[in-house]
């Protein structure tokens, strides 16, 4: 199956407190985490990833996705567009705490592709990876790669996603904490 992203420009950053059906997504690679009471799934997905959280019903799922992408409306926390810069925090019921920030960076062609090559290399390793048929007339595809950390009261998820079409570099760093 050929799984090429969508344009950089075309994503969102949402939080839902809600779980999203799995159908929704084309995942490409998944994670289940149970630890200190809560539970977790992280997955990349064909546009970025996906992360469920649950602590008590107490449900937190944080999505990158393409904008055009069909998501419910009901029980979604924020959505911002993927550019730029962003943080925010969410302090929830029984004193659990969700932050997360984003960076869009566009960089130099040597840069992109050390950069891309050096998840490929590393990311393989440990974490979840991904690599995207090229989808262009650039040689290699798009690369995905989340670290996973986990404690007992903390899960801490660092992703990474490239975008070779517009040389561009998708950051983010969520945490879910207990108090």
């Amino acid at each position: 199956m050929l799984s090429v992203r969508p344009r950089v420009t075309d994503l969102v950053f949402q939080l839902y407190g809600r779980v999203l059906h799995p159908e929704l997504f084309e995942i490409h690679a998944s994670r289940s985490i149970e630890r200190g009471g809560y539970t977790a799934t992280v997955a990349i997905t064909s546009a970025g990833h996906l992360v469920s959280w649950r602590k008590d019903g107490l449900i937190l799922t944080e999505v990158a996705a393409a904008a055009s992408q069909p998501l419910p409306q009901k029980r979604r926390l924020f959505s911002y567009r993927l550019l730029g810069e962003r943080s925010d925090r969410m302090q929830c019921r029984g004193g659990a705490c969700y932050q997360m920030c984003f960076q869009l960076e566009t960089v130099a062609p040597e840069l992109f592709w050390t950069f891309q090559q050096e998840l490929c290399t590393d990311g393989g390793r440990h974490g979840l990876l991904h690599k995207f048929e090229s989808g262009s007339r650039m040689a290699l595809g798009a690369v995905s790669w989340m670290s996973i950390e986990t404690k007992a009261k903390s899960l801490h998820v660092q992703a990474f996603h490239t975008f070779p079409d517009d040389l561009a570099i998708v950051k983010s760093q969520t945490l879910f904490e207990l108090p």
